[in-house]
C-alpha cells in the first residue's frame, strides 16, 4: 500500500479527534454471554525521523497505550469495593512481525508487573480477571523507536487479539508510519512599540519536519478576551468568544485544500490579522497547523458555531531557506505587554464613641484601562492587607478575608478574584468595636507590593481614620 494512503488514512482521523477535542470510543453494549471486550488503543503512531525536535510526552514513554473495555462502567459495592464482571484465564497476543526493519519494538512495560512472554516481535500476555468499563482494564504500553534503517515512508502494523472461555474479544490495529507529515511551527514575537489596541499581523507558518507530504492542511487559531479575528478570508470560519464568559476564547478555522511536501516550510500568502481590545494585557493567543485533508477538515465546522468568513482567500506559499531552530511544535504568545491597570483602594474616615460598633468599608477599584487577567498562573487571586485602628476589636470579617499569622505583613489578608476587568469594583466591610477612643486612630489597606504594570502605584493604599481630630 502507498504510504501516502496509509498516512492520510490513520493520521488524520488522530489529528480530528486531537482538534475537535472529542476521544474516539465505542458504544457500550448490554452484558451476553459470551462478554464481549474491546481491545482499545491508538489507531495510528507516526514516529518522527527527528525526535530531538520536540517529541510529545516524555522520552522513552510508551506512545501505544492498550486496554480492554467491557460492558458498562465500574460501580463499587457499598463496602467500596469494585468487582470484576468475568474471572477466567484469558491471552492477549501482540503481533508486531511487519515491523521488522521499520522500527524497534518495546515490550517492556505490557502485562503490569507480571509481564509479558516475549519472541521476537510477538509478546504473549496473560491474565485473569477483567471490569466493566476501561479504566481497570490497563494492557500496559509499547515502546517504539526509529532505527539507522528507518525511513521515510516504511510502514507497517501491530496487530492486537485475545482469546478466552467465556469472552467474545473484538481486536484492534494500530498503524504505524515512518516519516509522515509531522508539522512544527513559526515562532512568533511581539512587535516592537506594539500597544493595546493595535492590529497584530502575525506571520503564521510551518514546517514539515517529516519526510512526507501530505494533501490537505488546517490552521487553527484561538485568542483570550482581549484579542479577536476580523473575518477576512473566504477559507476561514469564525466563532466568537462567548461574552459571559471571560475565561472563553475566540476561535478561527481555516482550511487549504493544497499539498505540501516533506522537510518544507510554509508561511500564508498574507499576515493573519489579531485584533487586540484596549483593555488587552498579556492575552493568550496560540496557533497550530495539522496534516489533515480538506474533506475530512471540514467536519470540524460542526464541533462549534462558525461563520465563514468573506473577502479574499488565504493561501499557503512556500519559504525557502528557513532556519529550523525558528520553529516550535506548541506555538503561543503573550501581548500585548505594555498596557497597564490602576487599582486602587480606598478607606475611610469615621467618627466612633467607646463601646459603639462600626461598619468600615475598603473600597477597590480597576481604573483601568487595562484588564488583570493572570492566565499563565489560571486565576490565581491577587491579595491584599488591612491594617485596623488601634483601639478596636474586629467583629465582623469579610468572607474574602483571613487573620493574619505571626509574623505577617498585615492584620488581615484579602483576596481579590482573578480575573479583574478595567472596571472591576467591590468593597470589603469589617465590623469594629471602638474599646477606647482614640484621636485619628489610623489603619490602612494596601498591597505589599507593586504589580508589574501599575499604572498608578500611588492610590495602591487607602486609609482608615477612627476619629478624625480634624473634624472636632
Amino acid at each position: 500500500m502507498n504510504p501516502l494512503v496509509v498516512a492520510r488514512r490513520t493520521l488524520s482521523a488522530f489529528v480530528l479527534a486531537a482538534l475537535a477535542g472529542t476521544a474516539l470510543a465505542g458504544p457500550v453494549h448490554a452484558q451476553e454471554e459470551p462478554l464481549p471486550v474491546s481491545i482499545t488503543g491508538p489507531d495510528s503512531v507516526n514516529l518522527s525521523l527527528h525526535p530531538e525536535a520536540g517529541e510529545p510526552g516524555e522520552p522513552g514513554e510508551p506512545q501505544i497505550e492498550l486496554g480492554l473495555r467491557a460492558p458498562g462502567e465500574p460501580v463499587p459495592d457499598d463496602d467500596g469495593i469494585t468487582w470484576p464482571i468475568h474471572t477466567g484465564d484469558y491471552t492477549v497476543t501482540v503481533d508486531a512481525s511487519s515491523l521488522a526493519g521499520v522500527a524497534a519494538v518495546d515490550f517492556s512495560r505490557l502485562g503490569g508487573w507480571q509481564g509479558c512472554s516475549v519472541d521476537g516481535l510477538v509478546a504473549t500476555c496473560s491474565d485473569y480477571e477483567i471490569y466493566a468499563g476501561q479504566d481497570y482494564n490497563d494492557l500496559g504500553g509499547i515502546r517504539l523507536d526509529v532505527t539507522d534503517e528507518s525511513a521515510a515512508g516504511d510502514f507497517g502494523a501491530i496487530e492486537i487479539s485475545a482469546v478466552g472461555e467465556g469472552l467474545a474479544f473484538t481486536g484492534h490495529t494500530v498503524d504505524v508510519l515512518v516519516g509522515g507529515p509531522e508539522l512544527v511551527m513559526h515562532q512568533l514575537t511581539e512587535p516592537a512599540g506594539f500597544q493595546a489596541g493595535d492590529t497584530f499581523q502575525a506571520p503564521l507558518g510551518f514546517r514539515n519536519v517529516g519526510g512526507l507530504g501530505g494533501d490537505g492542511v488546517v490552521l487553527r487559531i484561538t485568542g483570550s478576551r482581549g484579542l479577536s479575528f476580523p473575518s477576512t478570508f473566504s477559507n476561514c470560519w469564525y466563532e466568537p468568544r462567548d461574552p459571559d464568559d471571560v475565561l472563553g476564547r475566540s476561535t478561527a478555522l481555516c482550511i487549504f485544500d493544497s499539498e505540501f511536501t516533506g522537510e518544507t516550510a510554509y508561511g500564508l500568502s498574507e499576515p493573519f490579522p489579531i485584533e487586540t481590545a484596549g483593555f488587552a494585557l498579556y492575552d493568550t493567543m496560540s496557533y497550530s497547523f495539522s496534516a489533515v485533508p480538506a474533506d475530512q477538515a471540514r467536519q470540524l465546522l460542526t464541533e462549534g458555531d462558525y461563520r465563514a468568513g468573506d473577502g479574499s482567500s488565504l493561501e499557503l506559499v512556500r519559504v525557502p531557506d528557513t532556519d529550523p531552530t525558528g520553529y516550535t511544535r506548541y506555538a503561543e504568545m503573550d501581548f500585548p505587554t505594555a498596557n497597564t491597570f490602576d487599582l486602587d483602594l480606598t478607606g475611610e474616615r469615621l467618627r466612633a464613641r467607646k463601646g459603639s460598633t462600626v461598619s468600615v468599608d475598603i473600597g477597590f477599584a480597576n481604573h483601568g484601562p487595562a484588564w488583570l487577567a493572570l492566565l499563565r498562573s489560571g486565576g490565581e487571586p491577587v491579595t491584599f492587607w488591612v491594617d485596623l485602628p488601634p483601639g478596636t476589636t474586629v467583629t465582623t470579617v469579610p468572607e474574602d478575608c483571613r487573620p493574619g499569622w505571626e509574623g505577617a505583613e498585615g492584620d488581615y489578608l484579602c483576596y481579590l478574584d482573578t480575573p479583574i476587568l478595567e472596571d472591576a469594583s467591590r468593597t470589603s466591610t469589617f465590623g469594629l468595636h471602638v474599646d477606647e477612643v482614640i484621636k485619628n486612630a489610623t489603619g490602612r489597606a494596601y498591597f505589599a507590593y507593586t504589580m508589574p504594570n501599575e499604572g498608578r502605584p500611588a492610590n495602591d493604599s487607602g486609609t482608615i481614620v477612627l476619629n478624625p481630630a480634624d473634624e472636632d
